[in-house]
């Protein structure tokens, strides 16, 4: 057998269901004193599985809390077997997680679950993030009075942004602080979520629709300073301006805020 067949048929039988190695790898071994080959490679196969499945429990704390250990431990093997880690770093095997729910489970049960593992990987994408060049209020106690209507802004690289439909944020809340479980509700309307990581600590809020709204336009359709307040004045009317500073300042101090392209 060449080394890159080897290889691949022990990858294979890490991955595999059986903790029992076909005769081809069993017969490329050598066995010790105390151990022979097939006990050896069963240890290292049942605890490669243990391993993946520590690290979905550490990215899914708040689906755990939710399914129970047995229910959890059975998703989550069927997740491996079909999702088998092909990235050298264990920090990415859970990112299709959330996809998988919503393909394995009904649509009664996925929805809510799906989303409350969009947001449980949210936390893990924000703290993970580059750290960007966020605007500071001395950066804009500097900026020029002429430069403020041409301001434009764009996310820091942390910030995760998340429309929830269920209470999700309620069932991660008790799951980090082991309080009750709430049990799952759909929302009367969608709300939006922010997450972002600040001085090495992720925070998250939930935002009013009118403040969802005036990010959106940041954020996406790429108003300025002058085209926030613009809109603003519909429902803010002379108010506006002085409700699109108080959200600035707010934004700024969140670290959600990096200079954008004028």
């Amino acid at each position: 057998m060449r080394l890159n067949e080897w290889q691949q048929s022990f990858e294979r039988y890490l991955s595999g269901e059986s903790s029992v190695a076909d005769l081809a790898l069993g017969s490329s071994l050598m066995g010790g004193p105390t151990l022979d080959v097939c006990t050896g490679l069963a240890i290292y196969h049942n605890a490669y599985q243990a391993r993946l499945q520590e690290v979905l429990r550490g990215d899914y704390p708040a689906v755990l809390n939710w399914l129970g250990d047995d229910e959890f431990e059975r998703l989550a093997t069927t997740y491996i077997r079909q999702n088998p880690s092909a990235h050298y770093s264990l920090r990415w095997f859970g990112e299709g997680f959330k996809a998988f729910i919503r393909q394995h489970l009904v649509q009664e049960q996925s929805a809510p679950l799906a989303e409350l593992a969009a947001l449980e990987w949210a936390f893990t994408l924000a703290f993970d993030a580059p750290p960007g060049t966020p605007l500071t209020m001395q950066d804009m106690a500097e900026l020029a009075l002429h430069d403020w209507p041409t301001l434009r802004v764009s996310p820091s690289p942390s910030l995760q942004w998340l429309e929830c439909a269920f209470n999700s944020v309620a069932l991660w809340r008790s799951a980090k602080d082991e309080t009750q479980f709430p049990g799952s509700t759909g929302l009367d309307a969608p709300s939006v979520v922010v997450i972002c990581r600040n001085d090495l600590v992720c925070h998250y809020r939930s935002l009013e629709p009118e403040e969802a709204n005036a990010l959106k336009g940041l954020f996406e359709q790429g108003w300025n300073f002058a085209e926030l307040c613009s809109e603003l004045t519909v429902i803010y009317g002379e108010g506006a301006p002085l409700q699109a500073v108080t959200w600035l300042k707010q934004w700024i101090h969140d670290g959600w805020l990096q200079r954008g392209k004028s």
